[in-house]
């Protein structure tokens, strides 16, 4: 599943960055429920939500694995659990080589977990990474 649609996609977010301070930037940032910056987490939701329903009908009796970008799975966990979609990017339980699965019995969704089954391979960081908006940490890349 592609990655939301986002105003901000490859701009740097975190110590020393200034993208917020930009009457640029300020302009996209009039309304965190939609958000106005990019595509509506309602939309997401249902976007993933669909394809998921799909993925289900389309492999009844097995197992069906749908790869995505963080904001539509974690979106998508807040839809499932009826919580608010505000939320803080850097706190999302929603890590590299992270799964976070939905279980159905016949057409009904019964639980959600998480799971991280290389989690023991991520580099411990003794303090957080600057968030960045659709662009991978620069220890991260190739």
């Amino acid at each position: 599943m592609i990655e939301s649609g986002n105003w901000f996609e490859g701009k740097k977010f975190g110590s020393g960055a200034r993208t917020l301070r930009q009457p640029s930037s300020w302009v996209k940032l009039w309304n965190p429920l939609r958000p106005s910056w990019g595509e509506p987490f309602k939309e997401v939701a249902a976007r993933m939500l669909a394809a998921t329903y799909d993925a289900r009908d389309a492999a009844r009796g097995h197992e069906a694995v749908i790869v995505s970008h963080q904001l539509p799975i974690w979106i998508t966990r807040l839809a499932v659990e009826k919580r608010s979609f505000l939320h803080d990017p850097r706190k999302r339980q929603c890590s590299l080589c992270s799964l976070t699965s939905l279980h159905f019995e016949g057409d009904n969704l019964t639980s959600l977990s998480y799971s991280e089954p290389a989690g023991h391979l991520i580099p411990a960081r003794d303090k957080a990474a600057p968030f960045s908006a659709g662009d991978a940490p620069e220890e991260n890349r190739p």
